[in-house]
């Protein structure tokens, strides 16, 4: 396998802080062994790859999931939890541009449906995800942010149909929200959860449907006859359809079509010890909304239910120990400036996590046009709770030959161009973070 980070990325010492397994323990998955044949064969244990697996499922399709290590274990099972709008890094204006305002209109309605998708699917499997916040707050860092969102505000009324609520710094007190904001303003589309409880959730629902989920099974190879054979280290796998879902844990030659496609960056994350009364009190942060700030390296937090913090901060291009401890130091540093009363409390759980960039910003849900019958889904820029399990849902009509049920926007259809440089393409953030770096953005 080619991977653009070194092996430590794709280990076990960027989880093993993970705060997440401790509090869901999934049931174990059997390695795949032996000849084994399939309607459908997904790679990738994830958002996408389960919620692909369980549409073709309820279908009728007979499904196995390969996954290189278990359910959860990549960025589904160590992202922030926020099930919310987002999918895209491309603005407005760069994606009326690319696709004219009609498609622009149209992705961000299926932003929409793809939260209402994922809810539907807790909902109707009785998912038990620690779920809280009412929609998502963004936070302004700056007055000039701050003031901007009288002109966002009707845009997102025209967009997803809902009217934001906009809150001046003078009341985020009483709102439970003090801090070092100049206002927020809330969308009431979306909500947080515990990402290991939603795709154990999904791997439950998906195994009662019959779907195989076969683990610490890696594909090694994959050759396209009549069919698609798949080679792991204990089974060959036969399937007449293929989905790749493995996004940024991606490689660049399984297939050769992922070559360049997708940029993975880091996300980390901390979690606190829970926290007193007192303590929550003393900072005046009581809130239970799920929050973040639109700088560059965009921060994003919220108080879980049991008054443990989650802080998680974008960012970091280099995988090794040192850079696991510089960038625990870092984010630490950004969570004590933030939350100056909680300068004493422990931060038990730190980890990071790889999403996937694409070139122009915009999430991939479609055919792989060298290999006819395969599919692939990728690039959600660090939202992928709802829109992966959305770009799944997607993936698993084109697997039968049929038009979408879901809103299937023009934005997505489209194959990511390649990244310049190829294995060595991080060099092009290089520059721009180091910039972004010193200047605090």
């Amino acid at each position: 396998m080619r991977r653009i980070y070194p092996d430590h990325a794709y280990g076990e010492a960027p989880r093993a802080a993970c705060y997440w397994p401790t509090t869901a323990e999934g049931v174990p998955n059997p390695p795949a062994r032996g000849t084994l044949t399939a309607d459908v064969a997904i790679i990738g244990a994830g958002f996408t790859g389960l919620s692909a697996a369980l549409h073709l499922a309820q279908d009728g399709v007979d499904v196995i999931v390969l996954e290189a290590q278990d359910v959860g274990w990549g960025a589904s099972g160590r992202n922030g939890g926020f099930c919310c709008l987002g999918g895209a890094a491309a603005s407005d204006k760069a994606l009326t541009r690319m696709y004219g305002e009609d498609a622009r209109r149209e992705f961000r309605m299926a932003e929409r449906h793809a939260v209402e998708l994922t809810e539907g699917l807790i909902n109707q499997h009785a998912m038990q995800v620690d779920r809280h916040s009412n929609g998502e707050t963004v936070m302004a860092h700056t007055k000039a942010a701050f003031d901007s969102f009288d002109a966002r505000a009707p845009k997102i009324e025209r967009d997803y149909g809902v009217s934001p609520t906009i809150t001046p710094a003078h009341e985020q007190a009483q709102n439970g929200m003090s801090g070092p904001f100049h206002g927020a303003m809330s969308t009431p589309i979306g909500f947080a959860l515990n990402p290991m409880k939603y795709i154990q959730g999904l791997a439950t629902a998906a195994r009662a449907a019959g779907v195989r989920i076969r683990a610490h099974s890696p594909v090694q190879r994959i050759d396209q006859g009549t069919s698609f054979s798949l080679q792991t280290p204990e089974a060959r796998i036969q399937a007449r359809r293929l989905i790749v879902a493995t996004n940024g844990y991606s490689s660049d030659d399984l297939p050769d079509w992922m070559k360049g496609r997708y940029l993975p960056t880091q996300s980390n994350v901390l979690v606190t010890r829970e926290m007193t009364d007192a303590e929550l009190t003393a900072q005046g942060w009581t809130t239970q909304q799920a929050c973040y700030d639109d700088r560059f390296f965009v921060h994003y937090f919220r108080l879980m239910p049991n008054n443990r913090m989650l802080f998680g901060m974008r960012g970091g291009l280099f995988s090794a120990p040192w850079a696991d401890e510089r960038m625990h130091d870092n984010i630490r540093k950004h969570f004590e400036t933030m939350f100056p009363a909680w300068s004493h409390v422990e931060t038990p759980h730190s980890w990071h996590g790889l999403l996937s960039i694409s070139r122009d910003l915009t999430p991939y849900a479609g055919p792989i046009d060298t290999m006819p019958g395969a599919f692939a889904a990728m690039s959600y820029h660090g939202n992928g709770v709802a829109m992966a399990t959305y770009a799944g849902a997607l993936l698993a009509d084109l697997a039968q030959n049929r038009t979408p049920r879901h809103p299937y926007p023009d934005v997505m259809k489209n194959p990511p161009k390649r990244w310049p440089l190829g294995r060595f393409r991080r060099a092009w953030f290089w520059p721009l973070y180091g910039a972004m770096w010193a200047t605090g953005a």
